[in-house]
């Protein structure tokens, strides 16, 4: 019974990465064109996001929100939810309508497929250098000015211990909200690690449940206040992951 069980789980999983490769590379010449000029970034996520919600569908994935709050479509805003999966990206990339940039760490730009696109329109960051840190923090600057909003998971990599709730936030995020003066989206991923975690033979198809919270303003906040906002959306999000693992322990 086992043994069917990996057999499935790895067809499931090559279902996974052949759609990724597959859709990109279709693609290919499209998404070349429309990263090619900055202005044409909000036609780029348009794609991203049809793409994020097709691919959650064919894994038989479904997301499930809800809201505390509205996201106005022509505000920008800071985007932070837990990472704990592959699917964090594309999860997001379905969920939110706003023309969202990723910052993420630089390793990415050598994954397979995505590698070459996350580098044209993602923000990405060397965490050993201070150089690349207060480039990126310049970046995207730059671009919340042109009126995009900035996706960052502050907890800046998945915890290579998935018995981990929720890793210490990095202080990135935080401080651009407050230097734009912009609201954080603190959203909470309940599933991801569960539905398709970085184990391989691990996870199923099934509802990826997300909660978006009550925004965290910052109008008005100095750099001082920095870490009381960072406290508040780990405590926030923490709270909310581990509630809800003692809901499903209990039933």
């Amino acid at each position: 019974m086992k043994l069917i069980k990996y057999i499935a789980i790895l067809i499931w999983r090559i279902w996974f990465y052949g759609w990724v490769a597959g859709t990109i590379a279709v693609a290919f010449p499209v998404l070349l064109i429309v990263t090619s000029k900055e202005s044409w970034y909000p036609t780029f996520y348009k794609i991203a996001h049809a793409w994020g919600k097709t691919l959650l569908f064919i894994m038989g994935f479904k997301a499930k929100v809800t809201s505390q709050q509205q996201v106005d479509t022509k505000k920008s805003y800071m985007f932070i939810a837990n990472h704990t999966s592959m699917i964090d990206i594309m999860l997001m990339l379905a969920i939110v309508k706003n023309p969202v940039v990723f910052v993420g760490k630089a390793e990415l730009r050598r994954t397979p497929f995505l590698g070459f696109f996350f580098k044209r329109t993602s923000i990405l960051v060397d965490r050993s250098s201070p150089e690349s840190r207060k480039a990126v923090f310049a970046e995207a600057q730059r671009r919340l000015n042109s009126g995009l909003s900035v996706c960052i998971f502050p907890e800046g990599l998945v915890p290579s211990d998935e018995s981990v709730v929720l890793s210490e936030f990095k202080n990135g995020a935080f401080a651009l909200a407050i230097d734009h003066q912009i609201p954080i989206v603190p959203m909470t991923f309940y599933d991801c690690k569960k539905r398709f975690s970085y184990t391989f033979f691990s996870g199923s198809p099934g509802d990826l449940r997300v909660k978006i919270h009550k925004f965290i303003e910052t109008e008005g906040l100095t750099m001082d206040e920095r870490n009381r906002i960072k406290k508040q959306a780990f405590d926030l999000i923490h709270t909310e992951l581990v509630n809800d693992m003692k809901k499903f322990s209990y039933e």
